[in-house]
């Protein structure tokens, strides 16, 4: 299988630690009208031991190829959603935001994009990783 053109990095700064088991969603923004615009869901997924998600791209179908469904549109956005209540609650603590979302650009759809987050029950921070 090819590698991902879009993979995560959740980290517990709290901690110190790989966040494991947050729930991920990656969605594609669509305009439809002038002023209105769809979050398309392309694939779920869930951080490993290691807090990440390497194949944060949905599948192949039949009559596809997963070399050609794995490029991104030069221009589109991508939307990154992080279920973070689920994973405090899970680690017995509570948490100020619920869900984090980044949004990102594709300027060349020939890069990878690593989305890199640190969280903690009262703060996140994230920056365009490698």
């Amino acid at each position: 299988m090819s590698k991902s053109p879009i993979t995560c990095h959740v980290l517990d700064s709290s901690l110190g630690k790989p966040a494991a088991g947050v729930r991920v969603r990656l969605q594609e923004y669509n305009p439809i009208a002038e002023a209105a615009a769809a979050l398309e869901p392309l694939v779920e997924g869930e951080t490993d031991s290691d807090g990440r998600c390497m194949q944060l791209w949905p599948k192949a179908t039949e009559g596809q190829t997963q070399e050609e469904l794995a490029k991104l549109k030069a221009g589109a956005m991508y939307k990154v959603f992080f279920k973070t209540k689920e994973y405090f609650e899970g680690t017995g603590r509570k948490c100020f935001y619920p869900w984090v979302e980044i949004t990102f650009e594709v300027q060349d759809p020939d890069q990878h994009y690593h989305i890199p987050l640190l969280i903690s029950p009262y703060s996140y921070t994230t920056y365009r990783g490698s």
